[in-house]
Protein backbone atom coordinates (compact mmCIF):
# COMPACT_ATOMS: atom_id res chain seq x y z
CA UNK A 1 0.00 0.00 0.00
CA UNK A 2 1.82 3.31 -0.85
CA UNK A 3 1.79 5.82 1.58
CA UNK A 4 -0.24 8.71 1.36
CA UNK A 5 1.22 12.59 2.58
CA UNK A 6 -0.81 14.68 4.68
CA UNK A 7 -1.15 18.11 3.48
CA UNK A 8 -1.80 19.59 6.89
CA UNK A 9 1.06 22.21 7.98
CA UNK A 10 3.64 21.50 9.94
CA UNK A 11 4.11 22.17 13.86
CA UNK A 12 8.07 22.64 13.30
CA UNK A 13 8.87 26.24 12.28
CA UNK A 14 10.48 26.94 9.06
CA UNK A 15 13.82 28.64 9.17
CA UNK A 16 14.40 29.32 5.26
CA UNK A 17 15.10 33.04 5.25
CA UNK A 18 12.76 35.38 4.07
CA UNK A 19 13.84 38.10 0.99
CA UNK A 20 13.46 41.40 2.01
CA UNK A 21 12.18 43.56 -0.32
CA UNK A 22 13.34 47.76 -0.10
CA UNK A 23 11.34 50.09 -2.18
CA UNK A 24 13.19 52.89 -3.67
CA UNK A 25 12.96 56.12 -5.27
CA UNK A 26 14.00 56.76 -9.09
CA UNK A 27 17.12 58.50 -9.31
CA UNK A 28 17.63 61.78 -11.47
CA UNK A 29 20.06 61.16 -14.49
CA UNK A 30 23.17 62.07 -14.13
CA UNK A 31 23.06 63.27 -17.99
CA UNK A 32 21.13 65.88 -19.53
CA UNK A 33 17.85 64.66 -20.36
CA UNK A 34 18.39 65.57 -24.34
CA UNK A 35 20.06 62.85 -25.94
CA UNK A 36 23.28 63.14 -27.53
CA UNK A 37 24.23 64.38 -31.30
CA UNK A 38 25.96 61.25 -33.32
CA UNK A 39 28.92 61.95 -35.19
CA UNK A 40 30.19 65.36 -36.81
CA UNK A 41 27.83 67.94 -37.26
CA UNK A 42 27.78 68.55 -40.86
CA UNK A 43 25.57 72.08 -40.88
CA UNK A 44 27.55 75.58 -41.68
CA UNK A 45 26.58 78.24 -39.41
CA UNK A 46 26.70 81.68 -39.72
CA UNK A 47 26.09 84.56 -37.48
CA UNK A 48 25.68 87.95 -37.21
CA UNK A 49 26.06 90.42 -33.98
CA UNK A 50 25.36 94.19 -33.23
CA UNK A 51 26.59 95.31 -30.40
CA UNK A 52 25.24 99.06 -29.50
CA UNK A 53 25.33 101.66 -26.63
CA UNK A 54 21.74 102.57 -27.66
CA UNK A 55 20.24 100.21 -25.62
CA UNK A 56 22.15 101.52 -22.64
CA UNK A 57 20.65 105.10 -23.25
CA UNK A 58 24.16 106.65 -23.92
CA UNK A 59 26.14 107.57 -26.85
CA UNK A 60 29.88 107.31 -25.86
CA UNK A 61 32.87 105.37 -25.08
CA UNK A 62 32.09 101.59 -26.79
CA UNK A 63 29.14 102.62 -29.00
CA UNK A 64 28.76 99.97 -31.95
CA UNK A 65 29.81 97.20 -32.85
CA UNK A 66 28.97 94.68 -35.84
CA UNK A 67 30.54 91.56 -36.24
CA UNK A 68 29.58 88.59 -39.27
CA UNK A 69 30.66 85.51 -38.64
CA UNK A 70 30.81 81.89 -40.63
CA UNK A 71 31.98 78.36 -39.00
CA UNK A 72 32.70 75.19 -40.99
CA UNK A 73 30.96 71.85 -40.35
CA UNK A 74 32.91 70.03 -37.69
CA UNK A 75 36.16 68.31 -38.84
CA UNK A 76 35.98 69.48 -42.31
CA UNK A 77 38.82 71.38 -42.64
CA UNK A 78 41.59 70.34 -45.10
CA UNK A 79 43.54 67.12 -42.74
CA UNK A 80 46.64 69.07 -42.70
CA UNK A 81 44.44 71.93 -40.51
CA UNK A 82 43.11 68.98 -38.53
CA UNK A 83 46.62 67.50 -37.67
CA UNK A 84 47.74 71.21 -37.00
CA UNK A 85 45.08 71.45 -34.42
CA UNK A 86 45.80 68.30 -32.58
CA UNK A 87 49.23 68.47 -32.69
CA UNK A 88 48.52 71.88 -30.31
CA UNK A 89 49.26 70.77 -26.67
CA UNK A 90 46.21 73.05 -25.63
CA UNK A 91 43.71 71.75 -28.13
CA UNK A 92 41.89 68.29 -27.07
CA UNK A 93 42.81 65.78 -29.46
CA UNK A 94 39.47 63.89 -29.54
CA UNK A 95 37.60 67.55 -29.86
CA UNK A 96 35.16 68.11 -32.91
CA UNK A 97 37.14 71.13 -35.04
CA UNK A 98 35.44 73.63 -36.88
CA UNK A 99 37.12 76.90 -38.92
CA UNK A 100 35.60 80.26 -38.32
CA UNK A 101 35.68 83.29 -40.04
CA UNK A 102 34.82 86.69 -39.30
CA UNK A 103 34.64 90.45 -40.77
CA UNK A 104 33.44 93.11 -38.27
CA UNK A 105 33.23 97.23 -37.59
CA UNK A 106 33.64 98.58 -34.20
CA UNK A 107 33.87 102.45 -33.15
CA UNK A 108 34.47 104.28 -30.15
CA UNK A 109 33.32 108.10 -29.50
CA UNK A 110 33.69 110.89 -26.50
CA UNK A 111 30.60 111.30 -24.23
CA UNK A 112 30.01 115.22 -25.97
CA UNK A 113 29.85 114.38 -29.88
CA UNK A 114 29.34 118.26 -29.91
CA UNK A 115 32.83 119.20 -29.67
CA UNK A 116 35.19 120.20 -32.36
CA UNK A 117 38.17 119.54 -31.30
CA UNK A 118 36.77 116.88 -28.66
CA UNK A 119 37.44 117.07 -25.10
CA UNK A 120 41.43 115.90 -24.24
CA UNK A 121 40.47 114.44 -21.41
CA UNK A 122 37.46 112.04 -22.77
CA UNK A 123 37.95 108.61 -24.86
CA UNK A 124 39.30 109.63 -28.18
CA UNK A 125 37.25 109.07 -31.29
CA UNK A 126 38.53 105.61 -33.20
CA UNK A 127 37.28 103.22 -35.50
CA UNK A 128 38.24 99.19 -35.88
CA UNK A 129 37.61 97.74 -39.61
CA UNK A 130 39.00 93.85 -39.34
CA UNK A 131 39.06 90.36 -40.63
CA UNK A 132 39.15 86.98 -38.71
CA UNK A 133 40.28 83.51 -38.92
CA UNK A 134 40.37 80.58 -36.03
CA UNK A 135 39.97 77.43 -34.94
CA UNK A 136 37.68 76.02 -32.69
CA UNK A 137 37.43 72.65 -30.82
CA UNK A 138 34.96 71.17 -28.58
CA UNK A 139 33.81 68.27 -26.42
CA UNK A 140 30.89 67.86 -23.61
CA UNK A 141 33.39 69.56 -21.06
CA UNK A 142 35.13 72.29 -22.64
CA UNK A 143 35.76 74.47 -25.77
CA UNK A 144 39.02 75.80 -27.07
CA UNK A 145 39.41 78.77 -29.58
CA UNK A 146 42.00 80.21 -31.28
CA UNK A 147 41.54 83.04 -33.27
CA UNK A 148 43.92 85.30 -35.45
CA UNK A 149 42.87 89.15 -36.48
CA UNK A 150 44.22 91.83 -38.81
CA UNK A 151 42.62 94.74 -39.51
CA UNK A 152 43.36 98.64 -39.59
CA UNK A 153 42.45 101.22 -37.12
CA UNK A 154 41.46 105.13 -38.00
CA UNK A 155 40.22 106.64 -41.47
CA UNK A 156 40.83 103.46 -43.30
CA UNK A 157 38.35 101.75 -40.91
CA UNK A 158 35.14 103.90 -42.00
CA UNK A 159 34.04 104.32 -38.83
CA UNK A 160 33.03 108.25 -39.50
CA UNK A 161 31.08 107.43 -42.30
CA UNK A 162 29.21 104.74 -40.65
CA UNK A 163 28.38 106.75 -37.73
CA UNK A 164 27.36 109.62 -39.60
CA UNK A 165 24.89 108.46 -41.91
CA UNK A 166 23.41 106.15 -39.43
CA UNK A 167 22.92 109.79 -37.09
CA UNK A 168 21.59 111.29 -40.41
CA UNK A 169 19.32 108.47 -41.26
CA UNK A 170 17.79 108.27 -37.47
CA UNK A 171 18.35 112.13 -36.38
CA UNK A 172 20.68 111.91 -34.25
CA UNK A 173 23.23 115.07 -33.83
CA UNK A 174 26.22 115.20 -36.46
CA UNK A 175 29.30 113.65 -34.46
CA UNK A 176 32.00 116.88 -34.90
CA UNK A 177 35.00 115.29 -33.77
CA UNK A 178 36.01 112.76 -35.94
CA UNK A 179 38.66 114.40 -37.97
CA UNK A 180 40.53 114.14 -34.83
CA UNK A 181 40.38 110.72 -34.52
CA UNK A 182 43.38 107.82 -34.33
CA UNK A 183 45.83 107.59 -37.52
CA UNK A 184 45.75 104.61 -39.46
CA UNK A 185 47.56 102.00 -38.21
CA UNK A 186 47.72 98.09 -38.96
CA UNK A 187 46.56 95.77 -36.26
CA UNK A 188 47.25 92.51 -35.45
CA UNK A 189 45.59 90.03 -32.70
CA UNK A 190 46.10 86.51 -31.57
CA UNK A 191 43.54 85.61 -28.82
CA UNK A 192 43.43 82.06 -27.11
CA UNK A 193 40.32 81.38 -24.71
CA UNK A 194 39.30 78.21 -22.94
CA UNK A 195 35.56 77.72 -21.04
CA UNK A 196 34.63 74.63 -19.19
CA UNK A 197 31.00 73.15 -19.48
CA UNK A 198 31.45 70.62 -16.55
CA UNK A 199 29.03 71.25 -14.23
CA UNK A 200 25.48 70.72 -15.38
CA UNK A 201 22.45 69.24 -13.23
CA UNK A 202 19.48 68.30 -14.22
CA UNK A 203 16.20 68.61 -11.96
CA UNK A 204 14.24 66.32 -13.70
CA UNK A 205 11.28 69.52 -14.51
CA UNK A 206 10.61 69.73 -18.00
CA UNK A 207 14.10 68.95 -18.98
CA UNK A 208 15.59 72.03 -16.91
CA UNK A 209 19.31 72.33 -16.46
CA UNK A 210 22.05 74.02 -14.42
CA UNK A 211 25.45 74.96 -15.04
CA UNK A 212 28.73 76.93 -14.31
CA UNK A 213 31.05 77.89 -16.58
CA UNK A 214 34.49 79.26 -15.84
CA UNK A 215 36.69 80.64 -18.55
CA UNK A 216 40.18 81.88 -19.12
CA UNK A 217 41.68 83.44 -22.29
CA UNK A 218 44.36 86.12 -23.19
CA UNK A 219 45.15 88.51 -26.23
CA UNK A 220 48.66 89.53 -27.52
CA UNK A 221 48.64 92.92 -30.36
CA UNK A 222 48.61 96.26 -30.86
CA UNK A 223 45.21 96.77 -30.79
CA UNK A 224 44.79 94.37 -27.97
CA UNK A 225 46.86 92.96 -24.73
CA UNK A 226 45.21 91.36 -22.17
CA UNK A 227 44.52 88.55 -19.83
CA UNK A 228 40.94 87.57 -18.22
CA UNK A 229 39.06 85.23 -16.54
CA UNK A 230 35.67 84.86 -15.15
CA UNK A 231 32.43 82.49 -14.90
CA UNK A 232 29.06 81.89 -16.73
CA UNK A 233 26.01 80.46 -14.98
CA UNK A 234 22.74 79.23 -17.39
CA UNK A 235 19.43 77.99 -16.30
CA UNK A 236 17.56 76.54 -19.06
CA UNK A 237 16.95 73.81 -21.42
CA UNK A 238 19.34 72.35 -23.77
CA UNK A 239 22.24 74.17 -22.42
CA UNK A 240 24.49 71.69 -24.19
CA UNK A 241 23.72 72.96 -27.58
CA UNK A 242 26.34 75.59 -27.02
CA UNK A 243 28.59 77.56 -24.40
CA UNK A 244 26.39 80.85 -24.52
CA UNK A 245 26.00 83.29 -27.09
CA UNK A 246 29.00 85.21 -28.33
CA UNK A 247 29.77 89.07 -28.75
CA UNK A 248 31.90 90.95 -30.04
CA UNK A 249 35.63 90.99 -28.47
CA UNK A 250 36.95 92.06 -26.39
CA UNK A 251 34.69 90.47 -24.08
CA UNK A 252 33.59 86.89 -22.16
CA UNK A 253 33.18 83.47 -24.58
CA UNK A 254 30.70 82.64 -26.28
CA UNK A 255 30.27 80.10 -29.31
CA UNK A 256 28.96 81.23 -32.85
CA UNK A 257 28.00 77.11 -33.15
CA UNK A 258 25.25 75.69 -31.82
CA UNK A 259 23.73 72.59 -31.85
CA UNK A 260 20.57 72.05 -30.62
CA UNK A 261 19.17 68.64 -29.71
CA UNK A 262 15.51 69.73 -28.89
CA UNK A 263 13.32 71.37 -31.01
CA UNK A 264 13.29 74.17 -28.61
CA UNK A 265 15.65 75.26 -25.88
CA UNK A 266 16.86 78.29 -24.43
CA UNK A 267 18.47 79.60 -21.22
CA UNK A 268 19.04 82.58 -19.01
CA UNK A 269 22.60 83.63 -18.72
CA UNK A 270 24.83 85.77 -16.35
CA UNK A 271 28.49 86.34 -16.32
CA UNK A 272 31.15 87.98 -15.10
CA UNK A 273 34.72 88.49 -15.96
CA UNK A 274 37.96 90.60 -14.73
CA UNK A 275 40.17 91.54 -17.21
CA UNK A 276 43.97 93.03 -17.21
CA UNK A 277 44.76 95.26 -19.81
CA UNK A 278 48.38 95.89 -21.10
CA UNK A 279 47.05 97.74 -24.28
CA UNK A 280 43.61 99.08 -25.43
CA UNK A 281 44.72 101.13 -28.82
CA UNK A 282 41.24 102.87 -28.41
CA UNK A 283 42.46 104.32 -25.23
CA UNK A 284 46.27 104.48 -25.25
CA UNK A 285 46.23 106.04 -28.58
CA UNK A 286 48.56 105.37 -31.99
CA UNK A 287 51.49 102.90 -31.13
CA UNK A 288 54.17 104.60 -33.50
CA UNK A 289 53.13 108.21 -33.58
CA UNK A 290 51.36 111.18 -31.28
CA UNK A 291 47.81 111.46 -30.74
CA UNK A 292 44.57 111.95 -28.31
CA UNK A 293 44.87 109.28 -25.41
CA UNK A 294 44.07 109.12 -22.04
CA UNK A 295 45.26 107.16 -19.08
CA UNK A 296 44.02 103.29 -19.06
CA UNK A 297 42.50 101.51 -16.12
CA UNK A 298 44.88 98.34 -15.84
CA UNK A 299 41.89 96.44 -13.85
CA UNK A 300 38.40 95.97 -15.73
CA UNK A 301 35.36 94.18 -14.80
CA UNK A 302 32.45 93.14 -17.17
CA UNK A 303 28.82 91.64 -16.36
CA UNK A 304 26.67 90.33 -18.58
CA UNK A 305 23.05 88.79 -18.37
CA UNK A 306 20.65 87.90 -21.27
CA UNK A 307 18.96 85.35 -22.72
CA UNK A 308 18.99 82.47 -25.30
CA UNK A 309 16.25 80.91 -27.38
CA UNK A 310 17.05 77.85 -29.63
CA UNK A 311 15.53 75.97 -32.64
CA UNK A 312 17.33 73.61 -35.10
CA UNK A 313 17.32 76.09 -37.66
CA UNK A 314 18.19 79.53 -35.68
CA UNK A 315 19.61 80.83 -32.07
CA UNK A 316 18.15 84.26 -31.16
CA UNK A 317 19.97 86.20 -27.95
CA UNK A 318 19.60 89.00 -26.35
CA UNK A 319 22.88 90.26 -23.89
CA UNK A 320 23.15 93.12 -21.49
CA UNK A 321 26.06 94.62 -20.63
CA UNK A 322 27.93 97.10 -17.92
CA UNK A 323 31.73 97.20 -18.38
CA UNK A 324 33.37 99.10 -14.96
CA UNK A 325 34.94 102.36 -16.30
CA UNK A 326 38.41 101.56 -18.54
CA UNK A 327 40.00 104.75 -18.52
CA UNK A 328 40.98 107.12 -15.13
CA UNK A 329 39.45 110.55 -16.61
CA UNK A 330 36.18 109.30 -16.15
CA UNK A 331 33.86 107.41 -13.50
CA UNK A 332 31.12 106.25 -16.07
CA UNK A 333 30.39 102.65 -16.63
CA UNK A 334 29.85 101.78 -20.32
CA UNK A 335 26.35 99.98 -20.91
CA UNK A 336 25.20 98.35 -24.38
CA UNK A 337 22.98 95.86 -25.46
CA UNK A 338 23.99 93.11 -27.93
CA UNK A 339 21.71 91.55 -30.14
CA UNK A 340 23.11 87.71 -32.20
CA UNK A 341 20.76 85.46 -34.46
CA UNK A 342 22.78 82.31 -35.81
CA UNK A 343 21.60 79.93 -38.75
CA UNK A 344 22.15 76.36 -39.41
CA UNK A 345 22.07 75.89 -43.26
Amino acid sequence: MLPISSGAASDEPNDAPVPEIKLQAPSLPSEPLSAPVAGPDPRWIAAIQVENDLFGGTDANYTSGVRFAVLSPQDAAPEWVLAAARALPFFDRDGRKRVSFALGQSMFTPENLDLSPPDPRDRPYAGWLYGSIGLVSVTDERMDNLLFTVGVVGPGSRAKQTQKTVHNLIGSPDPRGWDQQLRNEPGIILEYERKWRNIIRPFGIAGFEADASPHVGFALGNVFTHAAAGMTFRLGTDLRADFAPPRVRPSLPGSTFFEPRRKVGGYFFLGAEARAVGRNIFLDGNTFRDGPSVDREVLVGELQAGIAITTPGVRYSYTHVVRTREFSETNDFTTFGALSVAFRF
